[in-house]
This record gives C-alpha cells, structure tokens and sequence, in this order.
C-alpha cells in the first residue's frame, strides 16, 4: 500500500473499472541497448537497398508499415534513469535516479512514486512484467535476496512478474533463477525465486518451436532467460486475450528483455543460434560481435513476433474472430542507444548519429520507437499508418499517456506529458516546451529542433537538429541569446544537484487558518531503507517538492499563502464533505513549477496575488480558481474560474492561453469584470454572469480580451441570463467576448 497522501491522490483511478470496454489493451517491448539506427525505417532498409550488411527484424518492419515510427523517440543515456522515467515520468533532473550506480538496486524506485503498473492496476488493468527490472534485489548470482521491498515490481502494481531485480545479475543470459509472482502466501514482497527453464513450454503443441527451439535436445538446462521472459508474456497475452473477449476486462503488459545488450557470445550456447541468417551472404564476413548481436535481435524480433499473434489468435485455434490486436496498443522501444563496437560499425546501428549509449548525443538518447494501434491508427487518421513522424517524444510521456488512455488521473507534477489525443484523434495534446536528460558526462535541454549539451566542464555546444541531427556544427557562439535562454531552463530542471537528489512528496497537516510557508504544517520526507536513510527533507516548502493540500475533514478548511511559496507542483482537493481553500494574499506569488491542480472540493481564492507555473494550472471538475490577480502559465479549466472580487471592477490576468472544457464554467459575479488572457482563448464551457450594474437596453460590456479567441461559449442561442434577471446577448470580435443588454426582467421574490 501507497503512504495516505498518495491514497489519496489516487482516489480518481479506483471507480472506472465501468469503461473497460473502450480502454486499449496495451503490449510494450522494451529492448536494452538498441540503437536508433537498427530498425527498417531508421537505416536498415536503406541499407538494405544499397546490399550493405542489415539485421533481420521483419515483425519489427511489420509493426511500423501497420503503425508509426517515431523517429525522434528519446530514452535516457543508461539503463536505471531510463527504467526510473520510464516508469514514473520524471526526468533525472528530478528523479532519485539520474545514473547506473551500486545502490540504484535498492533506492531508485521509492514507495511514494506512482509507476505504470501502479495506475494501470488501480485502473483495473491486469498487469504483466516481464525481464529486467532493475531494482530491489540484490547481485549475487547463486543466493540474490531482496534488499528493498519498496522498490519492487510487485510493490507498484505489476501482478505478474518474471524477471531479475538487479541489473549486474542481469548481465548474464544464464542466471540460474528468476523472481517470479504470483507467489506462494508469506514470501517476502509478494516474489519468489523460480529455476530458469523452459521445461513448461517443452513439449507443448500450443507453442512455437521458434525462436527457442524448446524442444531441440541441445537445449541448455537452465535457459536463456529472454526466452523465459517471453514465453511467460505469451501465456500472460493469450489469457489476457481470452479474459478481454469475455468480459472487456483489459491488460498492460510490459516486457522488458535483455537483448541486445551484453554478454554478446552467451547466444552461442543455444542451439542453431544462427540459423536465421544461414542464407545471408554478409553474414560470414561480419566480425564474431558483429554476428552475435543480430542473431540476438533477429532472435528477439521473433519472439515479438508470436506475441503479436497471439494477439490475433488469443485461443490459438487458428479461428481469428478472437482477435483483440485491433485494440491493443503495441509499443516498442529501447532503453538507450546502442554501444560502440562492432555492430555500430558494421550494422550503423546507431543510424548515424554521434554519440553511443552513456552519452547526452543523440546516439546515446535518440532511441528507435514505433506504436501500432489499428483501431486508432489507420490511413485516415491524423498520424498516418505507415509513416515516420518527426513529432518528439520521451518516454516520460509514456507514463501519463496510458493514464489518460486507461480514463484515470495523470501523477501530480511529473514531466511527461500524454501524447493520448494524437493517438486518439480525440482533444489537444498539452504543449511539451522541452526535453531534460542528464549524464554522467554532461546534461542537455531539447526545445523543438534545437539542443544545448553542457558538459561537466561547462563548455556548451548548440545544435539544430533538423538540418544537423548527427551533431556536427556547434552553433553556440553564433546564437548566444539562444544559448543562454536554453541554459537557463537546463539549470532550473534541477540537473546540477549532487547525486541522490530527487523530488520529495509531502502532505498538508496544518489547521483551519495556517500558513501555507510555515515547516510545522507539512510532513516530512523519509526515504529510508534497512537502516540506511538515503534522502531527507523537512522544513517549509522547497522548489523540489510535491504537495498535496488535501482536506479529509468534514469541515471546510483554509490555509493562506501570506509570502512567496514554491512547488514543484501543488495540489489542492478535498476528499470530504468539507473543501479546501488556499487563499493567496495581495502580491504574494504560489509557484508549482510543473503544474498547479485544483481538484474536486478544492478552491484557490487569487485575493490579488499570483498563481504561476511554467507549464500550467489546471482547475478540474469540481475545483474552483476564483477572486482577482494573475494566472500565469496556461489555465485550464474543467471546472470553474470565478472573476469574484469583494467590490468594484475586477480583472483575472492570464499571462498565457485560457483553455475550457465543455464541462467548464466561466462566472463573473458582475458584468463589470473580466477576464484579460494574453495568448489564446478556447471556449467551449458555459458562462454564468452575477449582476448587470447598468441594465438599460443596449448597454455593452466587453468581459473577455484575448489575443485570439475560439471556439465559443455552450450557452444557448449566444445568450446568458444574469442572476438580477437581466438577458444578454454574447458576441465575438476579433480578439474579445462582448455582451449586450437585450431584455430586462424583474425577478420578485417568491413568498
């Protein structure tokens, strides 16, 4: 079980077990060490044209002509931050893990984090994972303990677990054992230790023969374990299948092999390990690495290849009407770039791009990404099937992208951003200004084509990626301005702090009436582990942290921002009959860097001061933003905003866009207010106007000036009736929302 401040931001996720019908089942490869350019669509197709050396991937090339191919997918420089944002969608900046170290094992995942498999299995998904996981355990090879139960897969959501929690014991094909769950009652984290072998699928009719050749009498014992970690997933798919056609009951599956990373000649243990390019011509004049490696890929490519059958033919009985490969989301995807050696060399892997796994370059965190959904991604959707698409992604989006997708809340204040309307077709994707990663040697920032690296010596190098994406002329002395504003960002993302920081997660605790910067009304942050504390932070509110303000009283509840105050996001809601109020006082600022939300039962009251974000606030049902000041960032509302000052003419400032859902309400308490945003204002909600100080006929207010207005308000037939009585009619001009007394009715009070 999640700390109560996370149970409680996870309420949102538990009651839409209602909707698993339209909900994707969802597929993820997740390969190690694959560089970008050891796909069809990235280089091997045009190598293969010109009769250079190619690797065979033909489930792969499959996949992307019957999905996308995202050629600007981005990954991290190493394995751990990129298992560590992969799952929880924070960047290393702000992530416990920002590189490969001893103790990553035991403390990169923490308890309070909210993974994949954490909002996917409170959102009545069936979880699966399978392979290198990465954390919790320890490296021996014959005796491995666990050394953190709060760093485990079971531990965030994933029901169905094959696979190595250290990832040092991952760097042989042959490890003895593997953890495995569901697990007897009483073993410790919900994982036992199971042999590695195939002997469950030899024999068995029901299972391809290939890739493993389980049945081959030179078989080795104790099994290559990507083998294990594959057919594991097949069983998982096909039950998953069946279950989904029964009863709409979906799955997330994630398998996140070993393959093609290192040790390259264990492959040669298995039988007939090279049979797949005994007709390839190249294939003998390839060095020995060279020739381990695409046999391991080809081997790996076949494997995903009986699970996206599997997906046409859950019951394997050759009859197809099963089928749930139209709703299935597949994603495939590596962790890095690829390794310099000889398969970079002689294969391009890396297609070209400077730079290999462990470097902030392109070839070390441009990595290959292809997504195929049939049911959304067609020859007439926006992405086309088929296609390359340069839109640039992250695989911290994946987080916040399934949330959506699965109907529940996206995590409070992580960097990814969900990418689920391109998929869909269905709303507008929230902008992603930029691309934080952090390395060992060095950090970058990546805004639309450009990219500032800053090395550990300070030297910065500016590139444009659309006319130089192998990195090859430093653009930074010409374009200092650039340069400097890039760097700026880099430094505020947190990627210069000291190895082992990480954003902390605190809850309000003060009473009715405290101050928000007061230390006495959060709680601490501990993160400890068999008597090691690895991080701590108390005190008043910091730049690093993420805050819940919620009120599980029946009361209502209020707290005031008397000075300035930072977050890296701030949340404010009510689980109760009681709401929860933070009232920020004329002049002062409350910052959430990454995102200011007000939930359910929760009310912000801008007495004249400023709520800001660099991204956005964003006020959801059943949430109120009200009063006068400023909003800066971009305010989105699917609940209510309130232009409600005390007396007098009022104004709401957006320092950004204005951006409502049809569920929205806009109310101004008098016609004499309004709203003045600087960017865009999309309209869709319902306005609601108090009082008309003057009602004669046609008296004019002007409630709204935008630099650009669209859409238009839900209100029927343009008109909206005030609370005195008064009918007006709405009108746009260019750039501002008018109304116009039309009629005036008296109301009387009924006796």
């Amino acid at each position: 079980m999640k700390l109560p401040a996370l149970c409680i931001a996870l309420v949102g996720l538990c009651g839409i077990v209602a909707q698993a019908a339209e909900r994707p089942n969802i597929l993820y490869f997740y390969v190690d060490d694959m560089g970008w350019g050891s796909i069809g669509p990235n280089a091997q197709a045009e190598r293969r044209a010109k009769g250079l050396p190619t690797v065979k991937t033909p489930n792969l090339d499959k996949l992307a002509a019957e999905g996308i191919n995202f050629r600007r997918g981005y990954g991290c420089m190493v394995c751990s931050p990129a298992r560590s944002s992969q799952q929880h969608g924070f960047h290393q900046g702000h992530s416990f893990s920002d590189r490969n170290d001893p103790d990553n094992a035991k403390k990169a995942i923490r308890e309070d984090d909210i993974t994949m498999g954490d909002v996917l299995s409170d959102a009545g998904y069936v979880t699966g994972y399978w392979g290198k996981w990465g954390y919790g355990g320890s490296k021996d090879q014959e005796n491995p303990t666990i050394d953190n139960i709060q760093t485990l897969p079971t531990s965030h959501g994933y029901q169905h677990v094959v696979a190595e929690l250290h990832h040092v014991r991952a760097h042989t094909f042959f490890q003895p054992t593997l953890w495995t769950a569901p697990a007897p009652e009483g073993s410790e984290g919900g994982l036992y230790l199971a042999p590695n072998s195939m002997e469950p699928w030899m024999g068995n009719d029901d299972y391809p023969d290939e890739p493993a050749l389980q049945n081959h009498p030179n078989y080795p014992k104790t099994a290559y374990c990507d083998d294990v970690y594959c057919f594991a997933a097949l069983d998982f798919v096909r039950e998953g299948g069946m279950r989904y056609q029964k009863d709409g009951t979906p799955f997330f599956g994630l398998l996140a092999v070993q393959i093609p990373h290192a040790p390259f000649d264990e492959i040669q243990v298995l039988p007939e390990w090279d049979a797949a390019y005994s007709d390839d011509s190249h294939f003998s004049e390839l060095k020995e690495q060279s020739q381990e490696w695409a046999a391991m890929v080809t081997r790996i490519d076949a494997h995903f290849g009986n699970l996206l059958d599997a997906l046409e033919d859950p019951n394997n009985d050759g009859d197809k009407s099963d089928s749930v490969a139209d709703n299935t989301l597949v994603i495939f995807m590596s962790d890095n770039g690829g390794p310099g050696g000889a398969n970079n060399t002689e294969f391009d892997a890396n297609g070209g791009l400077t730079g290999t796994k462990g470097a902030i370059n392109e070839g070390g965190i441009r990595v290959p990404t292809i997504m195929r959904w049939p049911a959304k991604i067609t020859d007439q959707s926006a992405l086309k099937r088929g296609t390359s698409t340069d839109l640039v992604m992250d695989v911290t989006d994946l987080l916040p992208t399934f949330c959506e997708l699965a109907g529940g809340e996206i995590p409070l204040g992580i960097d990814g951003v969900s990418f689920a309307p391109v998929l869909t077709g269905e709303g507008e994707r929230r902008p992603r200004d930029f691309l934080i990663h952090e390395a060992g040697k060095g950090n970058s920032i990546i805004r639309v084509d450009h990219k500032l690296i800053r090395r550990p010596k300070g030297e910065l190098e500016l590139y444009d990626l659309a006319e130089d994406p192998a990195e090859t002329t430093n653009l930074a002395d010409k374009f200092p301005d650039l340069t400097d504003a890039l760097g700026e960002i880099l430094t505020a993302e947190r990627v210069d702090e000291p190895k082992g920081f990480a954003n902390t997660y605190h809850r309000w605790k003060g009473k009715d009436g405290e101050k928000l910067s007061e230390a006495d009304n959060w709680s601490d942050y501990v993160y400890s582990n068999a008597g090691i504390t690895y991080m701590e932070e108390r005190g008043a509110p910091q730049l690093s942290w993420v805050g819940r303000m919620i009120n599980d009283k029946p009361k209502p509840q209020m707290a005031i921002a008397s000075v300035d105050v930072e977050f890296l996001a701030l949340e404010v809601g009510s689980v109760s009959a009681g709401s929860q109020t933070l009232v920020i006082s004329p002049g002062v600022t409350l910052t959430g860097r990454n995102e200011v939300r007000v939930s359910q039962g929760g009310i912000i009251d801008i007495d004249g001061g400023k709520v800001a974000s660099i991204r956005w606030v964003d006020v959801k049902e059943g949430g109120t933003l009200n009063g006068v000041g400023s909003v800066e960032g971009i305010l989105y509302n699917k609940g209510t905003v309130a232009v409600a000052p005390s007396s007098g003419e009022g104004i709401l400032e957006v320092v950004g866009d204005y951006r409502e859902s049809s569920d929205a309400r806009l109310v101004l308490n008098h016609s004499g207010v309004r709203v003045e945003v600087s960017g865009e204002a999309a309209l869709s909600g319902q306005l609601v106007i108090g009082a008309v100080p003057d009602r004669s006929l046609g008296s004019v207010y002007k409630i709204l000036q935008a630099g650009t207005v669209s859409g238009r308000f839900a209100n029927r037939d343009d008109r909206v009736r005030a609370s005195d009585g008064t009918e007006l009619q709405i009108s746009y001009e260019a750039g501002s929302v008018i109304l116009e007394v039309i009629e005036k009715i008296e109301l009387t009070s009924v006796k």
